[in-house]
């Protein structure tokens, strides 16, 4: 019998059975690029910088949790967003999961050896030049979180029972360059969670839970 559908557990085995097939390719038929197909042969033709991000599932009982970030409105890009811990991939970092584990030690303080990473989802390409690795771990508990105050405003659980709910993917727009583009929006007790956040969360969901 297989444990329930948003625990820790089940999100593991949904991961390391469903995350078959070219993540390199099909980032263009998930998300938020399926609400704005003109955009995909703009963003082929840049040149994007490396970035991974962890997707950090709390294994809290039947309910798991996701881990995400208000992010400070002082940072350069992003600004007080709500975001998964992440950032540029260093020249020095084996792979992207080692990338994602530093940043969310140096942004939030989680400790690496609480940390399970069990796959990737296909790329997000964002239109501030990041080619974007979401990196799926689960996280035992015990841990203990101590935001960056330079990048981080606060740090905040949201059930994965939510966030893996299609009926609270609402949906907005707005323009870029002119253009009218669509995005996922899933407000959560008071904070918005949209743009890249909202666009990877989708992606899980269309991946793992469809």
């Amino acid at each position: 019998m297989n444990a329930h559908p948003f625990s820790a557990d089940e999100f593991r085995r949904r991961a390391l059975t469903q995350m078959g097939g070219p993540i390199e390719t099909s980032w263009r038929e998930h998300g938020d690029f399926l609400l704005n197909p003109g955009i995909v042969p703009y963003l082929e033709t840049l040149k994007l910088k490396d970035a991974a991000v962890l997707v950090p599932v709390v294994d809290d009982g039947d309910d798991a949790t996701v881990i995400l970030t208000q992010r400070t409105t002082s940072l350069r890009k992003h600004s007080g967003q709500v975001a998964f811990p992440g950032g540029a991939v260093d020249p020095e970092d084996r792979s992207v999961e080692v990338a994602a584990l530093r940043e969310a030690q140096e942004e939030i303080g989680l400790d690496p050896r609480f940390v399970e990473t069990i796959g990737r989802l296909p790329h997000y390409m964002a239109m501030s030049g990041f080619r974007i690795t979401p990196v799926l771990a689960v996280v035992k508990p015990g841990f203990e979180l101590v935001p960056n105050p330079e990048e981080v405003e606060s740090v905040f659980e949201v059930p994965l029972s939510f966030l893996m709910n299609p009926g609270n993917h609402d949906r907005g727009s707005g323009h870029w360059q002119g253009e009218e583009r669509h995005f996922y929006r899933m407000p959560y007790g008071g904070r918005n969670i949209w743009g890249i956040t909202a666009g990877i969360l989708r992606m899980l969901y269309e991946r793992l839970y469809a």
